[in-house]
């Protein structure tokens, strides 16, 4: 199981264990607030909008032009924005650490 470390606005952590889906699925699965993804995940709503810890970038999955002109719509993109639904987990994830951008 690959570990990942979830931080809400609030400042609250949460450590969740997936073994496989998106960061995505994995909040949603562990009821991590702030994440509703509600197109399913299919990259057209940006509310699983996250942030990659600088630290961890090398960990996932280069973003796509899809999710780069999604979340250009969204006021709360910074550089290390990415849509939760679009990241794969994979093993090299484990300790991986977002912020959740919406409360």
């Amino acid at each position: 199981m690959i570990e990942i470390i979830f931080t809400t606005t609030d400042g609250s952590q949460t450590k969740v264990s997936a073994a496989g889906g998106t960061l995505m699925e994995a909040a949603k699965n562990n009821n991590i607030s702030g994440i509703d993804g509600d197109c399913g995940g299919v990259c057209s709503c940006a509310t699983c909008h996250i942030y990659i810890d600088e630290s961890n970038a090398d960990k996932v999955n280069p973003a796509t032009d899809m999710e780069k002109d999604m979340l250009e719509f969204d006021e709360l993109t910074t550089p290390e924005s990415r849509l939760s639904c679009q990241i794969p987990i994979t093993d090299k994830m484990n300790g991986l650490k977002v912020k959740i951008a919406r409360s």
